[in-house]
């Protein structure tokens, strides 16, 4: 395997967590480089699923260096249950390493992000997680915010609260309505987590990074959320707090471009959104139901039922433009094996007038007058879990594939037909 980054081509929840542990067996080092614990990747080993939220989905193999990245924000009390979660399970953690340029998740973000997201009304809602995920990276922008490497310099810590707490104070008392928080109930905050991340702390991550170099290593770098969620690429402001594209992947692990050989997208056969914003493919009859059950498309985090609906090839397109894919990865084809027919949208038609678009529009403003210009394929009507050939598929299965690849303008390297490890066709 070459140095390759793993990200969603879609709204995220397509299946990355799978196809980053497959390719994890012949990684060295598995890089998770942005987002936070509103991510859910599960993994389905054995039988047994695993769900993880910020530690990078390799870590069920031994021998591999896992590292979160600086462009990732870390909710402490999250990792480290997750952490404690894997232990039970016997989990080898000793690869576990944490950029020290990390920024962390303090308890006032998690006040405000839940404030504003339960207060926001209509349109102004945006669907988050309420982990705090954004107003910890808009601390970070505003350069108020605080990094793993903060909690270790106690002199450093208390002067830049000296700084920063009058100013959030004021905005939890005065813009939110809030509690306010002691110098002293943060620096116990911090002094708590220090002490529970110490172990896995990866101060050294400069000569481990150039010395894999050095010796080719190989890298898989792991993603969360997807590209119509990136807070530049994405259907903004319906949007996460970072760049899941694959230039996210060099801002926020710590190694440059040079590295990486390949990009592969991941899509499922259908698409799904969770949140608000615009989704053109939405199905909210009995058909978008059935695709919800028989795909469990039900958020990791959360738990919220996921908006469904087709395959959109105009997101597809665009996906690969914005994050230079080279193949992609299509996940979930089962879940059209009771399926008469399977429709897949080719463009976009404007109510008002007409007009055809080929490629996305990224105003979403102009999305309510938008509809799928729609093309129908025949289902194969049969049970597709046991197949790991490609030439083994029904026809209807490889018609359906190759249309795809056609529209996206990239090859599909790797079908999931179901949840476990050994349910993949690599092609």
């Amino acid at each position: 395997m070459e140095n390759t980054i793993v990200i969603g081509a879609q709204w995220g929840d397509e299946g990355k967590a799978k196809i980053t542990d497959l390719l994890a067996r012949e990684a060295d080092i598995i890089v998770r480089y942005q987002g936070g614990c509103n991510a859910g990747h599960t993994v389905v080993n054995d039988g047994k699923t695993f769900k993880f939220h910020l530690i990078p989905s390799g870590i069920l193999y031994k021998n591999k260096l896992c590292f979160i990245g600086a462009g990732t924000v870390i909710y402490p009390s999250v990792l480290c249950q997750e952490i404690e979660d894997l232990k039970k399970d016997n989990i080898d953690l000793s690869g576990l390493k944490i950029s020290p340029l990390a920024s962390i998740t303090m308890p006032y973000h998690i006040d405000i992000d839940g404030y504003s997201e339960d207060t926001a009304k209509g349109s102004a809602k945006i669907g988050t997680t309420k982990k705090g995920i954004g107003p910890t990276y808009t601390d970070k922008v505003s350069r108020h915010g605080i990094k793993v490497q903060d909690l270790y310099d106690i002199d450093g810590l208390s002067k830049k609260l000296d700084n920063i707490l009058p100013l959030k104070n004021k905005e939890l008392a005065h813009v939110y309505g809030l509690k306010t928080y002691t110098k002293q109930e943060i620096l116990d905050y911090c002094k708590k987590y220090a002490d529970a991340l110490a172990p896995y702390i990866c101060n050294d991550w400069q000569e481990i990074f150039h010395n894999a170099i050095k010796n080719k290593s190989t890298i898989l770098f792991e993603g969360a959320q997807g590209v119509m969620l990136d807070v530049d690429w994405g259907t903004y402001p319906y949007v996460t707090s970072s760049n899941p594209v694959a230039g996210g992947a060099f801002t926020g692990s710590g190694f440059g471009p040079n590295v990486v050989n390949e990009v592969i997208g991941v899509s499922k056969a259908y698409i799904t959104r969770v949140g608000e914003g615009p989704f053109a493919t939405e199905l909210t009859d009995e058909v978008g139901e059935k695709i919800r059950n028989i795909g469990h498309e039900f958020g990791t985090t959360t738990g919220r039922p996921r908006r469904t609906g087709w395959f959109d090839a105009v997101v597809a397109k665009y996906g690969v433009l914005v994050s230079g894919l080279t193949s992609m990865a299509v996940t979930k084809l089962d879940v059209f094996d009771t399926f008469d027919e399977i429709k897949v949208c080719v463009a976009y038609k404007d109510k008002r007038d007409g007009k055809i678009f080929e490629y996305y529009p990224t105003n979403v403003n102009i999305h309510e007058f938008l509809e799928p210009v729609y093309e129908t394929h025949a289902g194969w009507k049969t049970d597709i879990t046991g197949i790991r050939k490609y030439e083994d598929l029904p026809e209807n299965a490889k018609k359906y594939l190759n249309r795809l690849e056609q529209l996206m303008g990239v090859k599909i390297s790797i079908i999931s037909v179901g949840p476990d490890r050994h349910q993949t066709i690599f092609r």
